[in-house]
C-alpha cells in the first residue's frame, strides 16, 4: 500500500508535467524550455514525433549518467523517460489542449503550462520513485565536478539551448526565463508534496501497527 501511494503520486506528477509541456508547445512562439527547444528542433529536422525525441534524448542522458554515476538510475528514471514522451504525444495528437488565440490568452496558457510543469515535477520527485533522466545527469555531474546543482543545471540548459537554436528550434523571451519561473514552483511543490506524503505514510504505518 505504501509503494502504491507513492506510485499514484508519481504518475499524477508525470501526467501534470507532460500536460504542461504540451500546453507550452502549443504556444511555442512565446518561448519554450531549452530541452523542448531541442526536441522540437530534432522533430523539425528528422521527423518522428516530439514525444519520441523526448524519449530518445532521455535514454541518451540515462546512458551518460550510467557511465558517470549509475546510482542515480533506477526504475523511475526509465518510467520518466518513456512516459513523459508518450503522454506529450497523446495530448498533442488528440488535441486535448486549450486552443491558441494569438492574443494575451496565449501568455496565460504558457504560464499555466509552466505552473503545471513545476507542480508535476515536484510531485513525481517527492514520490521518491526515481530521478528523471535530466535530473539524474545533473546530479551525477554535480557529484563528480563539485559544482552546485543549480550551476550544473544552468550550464546544461545553456548547452542544450545552443544546440537547439543552431538546429532551428523555436526560441523567444520565455525560453530565457523559464528556469527562473519554474524552479521556485517546483521547489514549493516538492517540499509540500514530500511533507504531505511523509505525514500520510506515517499515519498509515501507525494505523497498521495499532491494528
Amino acid at each position: 500500500m505504501k509503494y502504491t501511494i507513492k506510485l499514484i503520486f508519481f504518475f499524477i506528477g508525470l501526467i501534470l508535467f507532460s500536460y504542461g509541456i504540451a500546453m507550452a508547445i502549443q504556444v511555442k512562439y512565446l518561448g519554450i524550455s531549452p530541452w523542448d527547444v531541442l526536441n522540437l528542433a530534432l522533430y523539425d529536422q528528422f521527423g518522428l514525433t516530439i514525444g519520441t525525441w523526448n524519449i530518445i534524448v532521455g535514454f541518451l542522458l540515462i546512458t551518460c549518467t550510467f557511465f558517470i554515476n549509475r546510482r542515480f538510475i533506477n526504475i523511475g528514471t526509465f518510467l520518466n523517460a518513456v512516459l513523459v514522451g508518450v503522454f506529450v504525444d497523446f495530448f498533442l495528437f488528440f488535441h486535448l489542449l486549450p486552443h491558441t488565440t494569438n492574443t494575451i490568452i496565449d501568455l496565460v496558457l504558457l504560464l499555466i503550462g509552466i505552473l503545471l510543469m513545476g507542480i508535476g515535477g515536484g510531485m513525481y520527485s517527492a514520490a521518491g520513485i526515481g530521478a528523471g533522466p535530466r535530473d539524474g545527469l545533473m546530479l551525477s555531474l554535480s557529484d563528480i565536478t563539485g559544482l552546485s546543482i543549480s550551476r550544473v543545471r544552468i550550464i546544461m540548459e545553456c548547452m542544450v539551448l545552443l544546440v537547439g537554436l543552431t538546429m532551428g528550434g523555436p526560441v523567444f523571451i520565455f525560453t530565457f526565463i523559464y528556469t527562473f519561473i519554474q524552479s521556485p514552483i517546483y521547489q514549493k511543490s516538492y517540499l509540500a508534496c514530500k511533507r504531505w506524503l511523509e505525514r500520510y505514510l506515517h499515519k498509515y504505518e501507525k494505523r497498521k501497527f495499532v491494528s
